[in-house]
């Protein structure tokens, strides 16, 4: 009785009516599972999209920096200073000079400079004239003439005509900051330094052992990586490399010792055979920047200025490139 008296239209009362709305009761049914399908596929497990990886730990960064340094040691265990010096007054000049061009330049300066003038109160009694010709060579020379003459006239009026051993005093002489007076320390007089030039610099960048930019905010940070007795060596194998592998416009990854190691890989030729191509120095087959390099080295000496053309060109064609310890 209840459902005879219903509004609601029965199957058998109108069947054209039952079937347009069975089709629609379809679609709406359809609809709903296939909504039901699209929720449940966007709630079922997909593949996990990669994952960003996560920033380097304090300690991370440590054991990665201090095993670099462990390889350059095995690759470049000849590293040294690419000046040629013979005492720490030399060393203190040729650091200066090297400002803005290679030590090659420099190495090829030097021996005429040093002839005429072998001691600080030599140099402090130059003619100006005189002594920028002589290093004329190595570019911006009568700013470098003049500091030439201002520190030597130091070293004799308050050093006794000796170089200082300190950082302290050393940074107080015409044209030497704290960068030259590293250099100094470090390899005339054994005191651990780090020689942040353009090279190390670079490299420490791209290694992400630091973000700075400042040379004394480099230093403190790598200081605080290493142990005080491996700064002065840990410099020369950054620059070394830095020179030879990890070049400023287009570094030879494929080729570098310690890629898997560098988070920066790729920046420069993958290429194994055309990064070997890129390879300078004793590691290109090439003459180094001494012409009076160490017994272990195991490269060619660099010819002197003016020996032979070709030698001429070589030195021109680095001389671009600024490369130079003072830089």
């Amino acid at each position: 009785m209840g459902e005879q008296g219903s509004d609601e239209p029965t199957e058998t009362a109108n069947p054209h009516k039952t079937m347009k709305r069975s089709k629609a009761a379809g679609a709406k049914g359809a609809g709903a599972a296939s909504s039901r399908k699209a929720a449940g596929s966007a709630g079922a497990p997909r593949k996990a999209a990669a994952r960003p990886a996560r920033p380097e730990s304090r300690l991370a960064l440590v054991r990665r920096a201090r095993r670099i340094n462990r390889e350059l040691a095995e690759v470049y265990p000849y590293a040294h200073p690419e000046l040629d010096f013979e005492n720490p007054f030399q060393l203190l000049v040729a650091t200066v000079l090297s400002a803005q061009t290679t030590d090659l330049r420099v190495n090829q300066t030097t021996p005429a400079l040093f002839a005429a003038y072998p001691t600080p109160e030599d140099m402090a009694a130059a003619d100006p004239e005189a002594l920028e010709q002589l290093i004329r060579p190595t570019g911006f020379f009568r700013a470098k003439a003049k500091s030439l003459l201002g520190l030597s006239a130091a070293l004799r009026d308050r050093f006794g005509g000796e170089v200082p051993g300190r950082l302290e005093d050393l940074v107080t002489l015409p044209g030497v900051g704290r960068k030259t007076a590293n250099v100094v320390l470090g390899n005339a007089f054994g005191v651990p330094g780090l020689t942040v030039d353009t090279h190390f610099g670079r490299l420490v960048r791209r290694w992400k052992w630091t973000g700075e930019e400042d040379p004394e905010k480099v230093e403190a940070e790598i200081a605080a990586i290493f142990p005080k007795s491996e700064w002065t060596m840990l410099s020369h194998r950054i620059i070394f490399h830095g020179r030879r592998v990890c070049h400023a416009r287009k570094p030879a990854c494929g080729a570098c010792p310690i890629a898997p190691l560098c988070p920066s890989y790729g920046e420069g030729e993958t290429d194994p055979d055309k990064a070997k191509k890129l390879l300078k120095y004793e590691l290109g087959g090439q003459p180094g920047q001494r012409l009076r390099p160490p017994a272990d080295y195991p490269g060619r000496p660099a010819a002197p200025l003016g020996a032979t053309a070709s030698a001429e060109a070589t030195a021109s064609a680095e001389a671009t490139a600024p490369a130079g310890v003072g830089e």
